[in-house]
C-alpha cells in the first residue's frame, strides 16, 4: 500500500503556518489571477515562492492551483505566470482550462500536472484520457460512491488520483454549473462564484402559477452541506488513492489545523488505533466546523443528508435565537439560550428574519447568567453585545449561528523568507523575459506592443485591442432536440445539422430517424451528454457500436474525454459548449485531438468572443504546430441550458413547478436523463444579432428546442425566427453583459 498524503488549502500565511502545524504533507494555493477561488486578497508571487522553499526544506510539497478558465486576452499574463512557476519549481499545478493545459506541455514541459475537479472527471475513460495528455493525476469528480472510486481506482491505468474528503460542496456538478454566470456573468469556473445555491427559493402551484402551496417558505433548496470523510480513510488508504484532498482555501487557521489534525491522526492510524483515533478526529473536526455536516456522495448517490432544506448549508452551527434586543449607553446587547458551545473569539452570523439580512461578527465578550465568561456550554443563558453595523426593526427574529470558531493567532512570518523570494523572483523575471516573449509571439500572434524592461505586473508585451474583421461569410444553422416529432416538423429555416440527444426515447426511434430523413440522414450528429458514470460505460459503447451499424458517423462530444469512446472509427467529432473552449488554445487542442468543430464557451461575452475569433476564427492565425488547420467554431445561440446538474434526487424538490429566487426569478427543476437539472423557465436568445455573430467568424450557432418543443414554445421560436409577431424580449446569457 502506498503512502497516502494529506493536502490542506492554503490562502494566506496564517493558514500556511497553520497547515504545516496540523501535519499537512502538501498544502496547495490559488495562482495570482487565474484560480477557481477568487479572494479579494491573493497571495503575491513571492510570498508563493517563498512558502515552496519553506516546504522544500521540510521535505514537503507545494501545489499550485491554476485551475481558471482562461480569456483570450489573459493569455500574455498566464505565460508570464507560468514561466516564473517554472521557475520556482512548485510540485504541481492544478489545471482546468483545455487551453492551459496545452500552453504547458509545448512550452512548460518541466511543470507537473494535476487535472482539476473542475475538468468533471467521473469515470475511468476520464483518467485515462487526461493521463495520456499529461496529467501526473487527476482530481475526482466529488459526486463519486466508494464503490465507483474503487472500480476506477481499478482501472486508472498508473494515472494518480486525488479525492476531496473534507469541506465545502457544491450541489452541480463541479465544471458544470453555470447558474452564477447565468445571473450577472460572475462565472464560477473563472473563480466569480456569487453561491445562487446557498439562497432560499420558494415554489409556487402547478406549472408555476399560482400561490405557493399552503403559503410555503421559501426552502434551501440547493444548499449542501460540508463534506467529512474520516471514516473512509482506510478505505481510500486501501485503494491506493495518492491524496486527500480538504477544501476550504478562504478558511481560518483554526479551521485548517484543527481540520488537517483530524485526518493526520486518522491516517496515521493502524487497525489497532482506529477506533480512538476517530474518536479525537470527530472531535477535532466538530470544534473547527461551523456548518452541518454529512459524509457525501461515499456511501451513496442518494445522500439523505447532504441537504438540510430549512438552514443554509454555509449559514454554520445553529445557536439558537432571540426576538429583542437592549440597547445602553449606545451598545446593543441580546440575550438567549444557545444549542451548541460558544467561545471568546468565535465568528458568529446573525440572520434576521424575515428580511434575509445577514451580519457577521467576531465575539468579543461572552456573559453567562450574567458572569463575564470565556466559554459557554450547550443549554447556557448567554448575553453578547452586538456589533454597531446590526440593525434590528421590531417584529423581527434572529438565527445567530457560528461559523468558524476561535481566532488562531500565527508565526508565519518568522519561518517565510520573503527577501531572498524577491530576490529569487526579480532574477527568474530576467532570465524568462526572451524566452516569454518568443512564446507570446507563437500564442497570441504580432499585434503586440513591445515595452522595454521586464515586469510581471505590467507585462513584458501589451496587447493592442483586436481587430474582428468583418467579412460577409456563411453560417450555419444547426438545431438540437431532444423530440422525434421536432425533428420531423417543418420550421422556418431547413437545418444544416440535426443535433439528436442520446436519450432512450431517441435512441430507440434510430430507424424511424433514418427512413424518415431519408439522404439527410447524413446530417444527424448524436448529441453525448457530459456525464457518463462509469457503469454506464458498456451500454454507451454498445449503442454507439449501433449507431455506426447504421449509418450514423457524427458525434457531438459532452466531455473531452469521450475520444476514447471512437478509438480507432472514421467518424467525425463535435464539440459541445461544455468543453469550455473560450481561448484560442482551447481550440488548438481540440484540434490536435481531431475535432472537426467545436462550440464557443456558452459564457462567453459579445467582447470575449471577439477577441477568441479574432485569434483563431476569422484571422486564421493561431500557430497550431505541422498539420494545422483551421477548425470552424460554433455558437449556442438559443435555448435554455440546464444551469444545475445534480446527482441528488431529493423528496423536497417540487420538479416540474415554478421556483423562484429571492428576486422572484423563475426556474424549473426537472429529472432528466437520471440527474436533477435547474433550467431557466424562459430560453436566452442570440437571435437577434445573428448578423454580427456571422461577421465576426462564427461558423454555426445552435437552436436548441430541448425542453421547450411543447406546440406554444415552437411557435414562439417560429415568430422570433422570421423577425414578425408580437413577443416578449428574452435575456441574452453574457453575451450584451459581461463575463468576470
Amino acid at each position: 500500500m502506498s503512502k497516502i498524503e494529506i493536502l490542506a488549502p492554503v490562502g494566506t500565511a496564517e493558514t500556511f503556518q497553520a497547515a504545516l502545524d496540523g501535519g499537512a504533507d502538501v498544502v496547495y494555493v490559488g495562482a495570482p489571477g487565474f484560480n477557481a477561488r477568487n479572494p479579494a486578497k491573493e497571495l503575491r508571487m513571492e510570498e508563493i515562492g517563498a512558502m515552496i522553499a519553506h516546504c522544500h526544506s521540510l521535505g514537503k510539497k507545494l501545489y499550485i492551483a491554476a485551475n481558471s478558465l482562461i480569456l483570450e486576452r489573459e493569455l500574455q499574463a498566464v505565460i508570464e505566470s507560468l514561466a516564473l512557476f517554472q521557475e520556482l519549481q512548485p510540485d504541481a499545478l492544478i489545471v482546468q482550462d483545455l487551453g492551459l493545459l496545452h500552453l504547458i506541455k509545448q512550452y512548460f514541459p518541466n511543470l507537473r500536472v494535476h487535472g482539476s475537479t473542475l475538468m468533471t472527471v467521473h469515470n475511468s475513460d476520464g483518467v485515462r484520457f487526461l493521463g495520456d495528455q499529461g496529467c501526473d493525476r487527476v482530481v475526482l469528480a466529488r459526486e463519486l460512491t466508494l464503490k465507483e472510486i474503487e472500480t476506477i481506482a481499478g482501472r486508472a491505468g498508473g494515472t494518480e488520483l486525488e479525492v476531496f474528503i473534507h469541506g465545502a460542496m457544491c450541489f452541480s456538478y463541479s465544471g458544470l454549473c453555470l447558474f452564477s454566470s447565468y445571473l450577472g456573468g460572475k462565472s464560477s469556473l473563472r473563480g466569480r462564484c456569487v453561491q445562487p445555491c446557498r439562497r432560499g427559493y420558494s415554489s409556487s402551484g402547478r406549472g408555476g402559477k399560482g400561490k405557493a402551496k399552503g403559503g410555503e417558505q421559501s426552502k434551501y433548496l440547493f444548499s449542501m452541506n460540508d463534506l467529512t470523510g474520516l471514516e473512509v480513510i482506510p478505505t481510500l488508504k486501501e485503494l491506493g488513492i495518492s491524496s486527500l484532498k480538504i477544501e476550504g482555501r478562504l478558511r481560518s487557521p483554526h479551521y485548517v489545523k484543527s481540520v488537517v489534525e483530524a485526518y493526520r491522526l486518522m491516517v496515521d492510524a493502524d487497525a489497532s488505533s482506529h477506533d480512538s483515533a476517530l474518536i479525537q478526529g470527530q472531535k477535532l473536526v466538530d470544534k473547527a466546523m461551523s456548518r452541518k455536516t454529512s459524509s457525501g456522495y461515499f456511501f451513496t448517490p442518494q445522500p439523505a443528508e447532504a441537504i438540510t432544506p430549512f438552514h443554509s448549508g454555509n449559514m454554520g452551527i445553529h445557536l439558537g435565537r432571540f426576538s429583542t434586543v437592549k440597547t445602553v449607553g449606545g451598545q446593543s446587547t441580546c440575550k438567549f439560550s444557545i444549542k451548541g458551545e460558544m467561545e471568546v473569539g468565535d465568528r458568529l452570523r446573525l440572520h434576521v428574519e424575515p428580511s434575509g439580512e445577514r451580519t457577521a461578527f467576531r465575539l468579543k465578550t461572552l456573559f453567562v447568567t450574567g458572569q463575564e465568561q470565556a466559554k459557554a456550554d450547550v443549554g447556557s443563558k448567554v448575553s453578547i453585545e452586538l456589533p454597531s453595523s446590526f440593525s434590528f426593526s421590531p417584529g423581527s427574529r434572529v438565527e445567530v449561528y457560528r461559523v468558524d470558531g476561535a481566532f488562531l493567532p500565527s508565526q508565519a512570518g518568522n519561518v517565510l523568507k520573503l527577501q531572498d523570494a524577491r530576490e529569487k523572483l526579480q532574477n527568474s523575471k530576467k532570465h524568462v523575459f526572451g524566452y516569454v516573449n518568443q512564446i507570446v509571439d507563437s500564442v497570441c500572434g504580432s499585434e503586440l506592443e513591445t515595452v522595454e524592461e521586464p515586469s510581471v505586473k505590467k507585462g513584458v508585451k501589451r496587447f493592442s485591442k483586436h481587430r474582428v474583421i468583418k467579412k460577409k461569410v456563411g453560417i450555419e444553422w444547426w438545431l438540437k432536440t431532444d423530440s422525434v416529432k421536432i425533428l420531423f416538423s417543418k420550421i422556418s429555416f431547413t437545418p444544416d445539422r440535426y443535433l439528436v440527444t442520446f436519450e432512450k426515447q431517441m435512441l430507440s426511434q434510430v430507424g424511424q430517424i433514418k427512413k424518415t430523413l431519408g439522404k439527410r440522414s447524413r446530417l444527424v450528429t448524436w448529441v453525448l451528454p457530459p456525464l457518463i458514470m462509469e457503469n454506464d460505460l458498456v451500454r454507451v459503447r454498445k449503442q454507439i457500436r449501433i449507431l455506426l451499424r447504421t449509418g450514423f458517423r457524427s458525434f457531438q462530444i459532452g466531455h473531452v474525454s469521450q475520444v476514447k469512446l471512437f478509438e480507432g472509427e472514421k467518424v467525425h467529432l463535435f464539440g459541445d459548449y461544455t468543453l469550455n473552449v473560450i481561448n484560442s488554445q482551447a481550440v488548438a487542442q481540440v484540434q490536435k485531438l481531431g475535432f472537426d468543430s467545436a462550440q464557443a464557451g456558452i459564457e462567453l461575452d459579445k467582447k470575449s468572443l471577439g477577441e477568441l475569433l479574432a485569434a483563431c476564427g476569422s484571422h486564421g492565425r493561431l500557430k497550431g504546430g505541422p498539420g494545422w488547420r483551421k477548425i470552424p467554431l460554433g455558437l449556442y445561440a438559443y435555448g435554455a441550458p440546464p444551469l444545475y446538474t445534480s446527482r441528488i434526487a431529493s423528496k423536497h424538490f417540487p420538479y416540474e413547478q415554478q421556483i423562484q429566487s429571492p428576486r422572484k426569478e423563475p426556474y424549473i427543476i426537472r429529472k432528466k436523463d437520471g440527474y436533477t437539472q435547474t433550467f431557466p423557465e424562459k430560453p436566452f436568445s442570440l437571435l437577434p444579432y445573428i448578423d454580427e455573430i456571422k461577421e465576426a467568424g462564427i461558423g454555426y450557432i445552435v437552436v436548441d428546442t430541448c425542453g421547450h418543443s411543447s406546440k406554444k414554445g415552437i411557435e414562439d421560436l417560429q415568430e422570433r425566427l422570421a423577425g414578425a409577431g408580437r413577443y416578449s424580449k428574452l435575456p441574452t446569457f453574457n453575451y450584451q453583459g459581461t463575463l468576470e
